[in-house]
Formats: C-alpha cells, sequence, structure tokens
C-alpha cells in the first residue's frame, strides 16, 4: 500500500512539474508578440501534426498586428516610456474641436484597428489620439504585461494632450484599453480627464485569464490560476493585485461603462462589479447582440445615441 501510495504521490508531482513547465511556455506566448519578420505565419490547414502538437505543448507564436493608415489626415506622435520602450500614437484632428479622445485598444490590436470609433468620435465634433500600447502595431517592445505597465503609456498620452493645452481630454479604452485606463487613474492621481468611456474592461486580472482559457474549451482551473501567476511572475509583477474593479474607485469623473451581453469574455459580474465601484455619475449600457468586439461596428446607431447623450451632459 505504501509503494502505491508513493508511486502515486511521485507520478501526481511529476505531473503538475510538467503542467507548470507547459503553462509557463503558454503565458509567455500570450504576453510575447514577435516583430511580424521574426516569425513564420503558417495557415490552419497548413499546419502539420507536429505544428499543432508544439502549439499544445509551448503556445502559439503571436505577430504585431499591422496597422492600416486612416482615410484621412493625421500626424504621427512618439513617445517614450521610463524604459525607454518607443511609442508610435496617431492625431486626427476636426476643426473647431470640442475636445480630445485618448483612444487604447485591446490585447493583441492595434490602433488601426479602432478607427471605426475615432472617425465616429470625429463626426461629433472631437479629435482623437490613438496609441499603439507596448509591444502592439509600430510600437516598441515585445512584452505585454495585459495593462499593468501599460497604465504607463495612457498617462504618457494624456500627459501629451495636456502639454498640447488641450483641456477637455476623454480616455476611451476597449477590452485591455479599458482595464488599463483605470490602473492608469489609481496610479496618477495627477490624471484629470472631464470623462471615461470603458468598454468591456475585464474586472480582473485572473478572471481575463480565466476567460480566455474558458475561450479554448480548456479547464478553468489549475490552469488559470497557473496561467495568472506565471504571467505575472515572468514579468516582474503580482498578476493577482491587478483589480481593475477596484481601481474604478479612484476615478474623479462622469463614466460611461458598456458591455455585450454575449460577450465570452467578460462576464456580467465582472462588469456589475466595476459598475458598483464607480463613485461618480455613471451610466452602464448593455449591447444585447455584441460580442466581445467593436460595439461601434455592431450596434452602432445605437453606440452613437448613448455616446451622444453622455458627451452632452
Amino acid at each position: 500500500m505504501k509503494k502505491i501510495l508513493k508511486f502515486l504521490l511521485k507520478t501526481i508531482i511529476i505531473l503538475f512539474v510538467l503542467l507548470n513547465i507547459v503553462v509557463m511556455f503558454h503565458a509567455y506566448k500570450f504576453t510575447h508578440f514577435y516583430e511580424r519578420n521574426e516569425i513564420a505565419v503558417i495557415k490552419q490547414e497548413d499546419k502539420t501534426g507536429w505544428d499543432k502538437t508544439k502549439e499544445i505543448l509551448f503556445g502559439i507564436n503571436f505577430a504585431k498586428q499591422q496597422n492600416i493608415a486612416p482615410d484621412s489626415a493625421f500626424k504621427t506622435i512618439a513617445l517614450t516610456t521610463t524604459d525607454g520602450t518607443k511609442l508610435e500614437a496617431w492625431m486626427l484632428t476636426v476643426p473647431n474641436a470640442k475636445g480630445t479622445f485618448a483612444m487604447f485598444h485591446g490585447h493583441g490590436g492595434k490602433k488601426s484597428g479602432i478607427l471605426t470609433e475615432a472617425y465616429s468620435f470625429q463626426k461629433l465634433g472631437y479629435n482623437t489620439l490613438l496609441l499603439d500600447f507596448r509591444a502592439h502595431g509600430n510600437s516598441g517592445g515585445n512584452t505585454t504585461t495585459i495593462g499593468f505597465k501599460e497604465a504607463e503609456d495612457v498617462k504618457l498620452a494624456y500627459d501629451y494632450l495636456k502639454q498640447t493645452g488641450e483641456k477637455n481630454i476623454i480616455l476611451w479604452g476597449i477590452s485591455m484599453g479599458a482595464a488599463t485606463i483605470t490602473k492608469a487613474i489609481n496610479d496618477y492621481a495627477a490624471m484629470t480627464p472631464s470623462k471615461i468611456i470603458l468598454e468591456m474592461p475585464f474586472g480582473s486580472l485572473p478572471d481575463a485569464v480565466e476567460g480566455r482559457v474558458k475561450m479554448m474549451h480548456l479547464p478553468a482551473e489549475p490552469i488559470s490560476t497557473l496561467l495568472t501567476f506565471w504571467g505575472g511572475t515572468e514579468h516582474g509583477f503580482w498578476a493577482f493585485g491587478f483589480k481593475p474593479y477596484m481601481y474604478v474607485k479612484k476615478i474623479r469623473c462622469p463614466v460611461l461603462l458598456q458591455w455585450g451581453k454575449n460577450d465570452p469574455r467578460v462576464t456580467e459580474k465582472e462588469t456589475s462589479d466595476i459598475f458598483k465601484n464607480i463613485p461618480t455619475e455613471k451610466k452602464l449600457v448593455i449591447y444585447e447582440s455584441c460580442g466581445h468586439e467593436s460595439l461601434c461596428a455592431k450596434e452602432h446607431e445605437k453606440w452613437v445615441i448613448n455616446i451622444s447623450e453622455f458627451l452632452a451632459k
């Protein structure tokens, strides 16, 4: 009996160690974006059995997405983080602007991916500043912390607009971009935007990881916890402490929170927890036919109406 127990214990330990090794690789790949010329992108139908096995064991290689230039005039802005990472942003202006939106995309995205929203803000009479987060689009760096260190990127965009003399700065973000805004507000007391629009922010980083794991049709635990742990450890921060639903308590301006009812990544509870903790004037809008996607593109008329009403107050 003792031999059997020892064998079972050794087997469990070995399996746990192997699981952690696999998860470590996946956590690295999830937080790493290669330059487009560094990796070969293989179409799903062209992948061999070994290619698919490597992805299961070691994760998928992701390349930075390539931006598509706006179809209107824009100015390219260069910003630099404290660690020397170069960030790229676009400034799109309109005559007699009512203010300026600082706009932030989601994980794995790019600034041209939120041009639909930017054009809509322009039609409403606002300038827009669209930023590529570090490790995304045309910005430097290859690692992302899903919003933890990117809070500095938000602050840099905000400071740039302040330095131009802009007095009416509105922050807008989607998914990781929205969560990062909450982290920036929590970390930098000097940030005083006029208004904030958050679209589909995750409640906490563990929640975000769990949402992604479920989308992969894998058991949430222990994979989510291990991915969260290794993702933070590999990049030098405590990932379990990243909590947008708590960060929003530091907001001191009106907030519009928007969420898609069919969102497979961000739950209704996460959205409710965030909304409940916002201490200022606030409004929650739920989009019945939307998932984790551009609300502006999917339910455009409803989106414009709610944005317009929020800005008019």
